[in-house]
């Protein structure tokens, strides 16, 4: 979670005042971050972002976040290119640790096994600070159609190439008449 530049939607927590207990958090997106992520994420328009999280202590040095996002995105339809709406609606289950971790070291050289049904590895963090909004902003991300499609919407008849006109012409056909002179 290596953030260089300002994210678009941003909800700093300070990782010393999370406790045990779960803090439930809600959270929106204003007008500014909404364009802002409609540019990000390469799409015609966000008309909402919200998210109720529940942020809590993992482990010694951990944070876990778990809860639900929702948004409302349009984008253009890969058929007609015409607005297509899609609602959006994620579980969110983020484990984050701080940099240098044992918990977020990976293994080394050796063979590494990923269950892909399984939890994600934890995603590390510098400072004392983590920031729930990009968490946020990346489960919606890998939520979007990268292809989405008006109902009703089909392509039209394809132009395919036959045998004969995939075959190609043999060179030497031009040399069959040359010896009978």
């Amino acid at each position: 979670m290596k953030q260089e530049s300002k994210p678009a939607f941003s909800y700093p927590v300070k990782v010393g005042h999370i406790s045990a207990n779960p803090v439930t958090v809600h959270m929106s997106a204003n007008d500014v971050e909404l364009r802002a992520l409609a540019e990000l994420w390469r799409v015609e328009g966000v008309s909402s972002l919200a998210a109720d999280l529940q942020i809590a202590r993992w482990k010694k040095d951990g944070v876990k976040i778990k809860g639900e996002v929702r948004a409302h995105i349009v984008q253009s339809c890969v058929v007609t290119l015409e607005p297509v709406e899609s609602d959006i609606r994620e579980p969110v289950d983020a484990i984050l640790v701080p940099e240098g971790s044992r918990l977020a070291r990976q293994a080394d050289g050796g063979e590494m096994i990923v269950d892909p049904d399984g939890p994600d590895l934890p995603d590390t963090f510098t400072g004392d600070t983590i920031d729930a909004g990009v968490v946020v902003s990346e489960h919606v991300a890998l939520a979007i159609d990268p292809y989405p499609r008006k109902p009703g919407a089909a392509f039209g008849e394809r132009i395919e190439s036959s045998a004969a006109d995939d075959e190609r012409p043999n060179p030497f056909a031009v040399l069959k008449d040359w010896k009978k002179d």
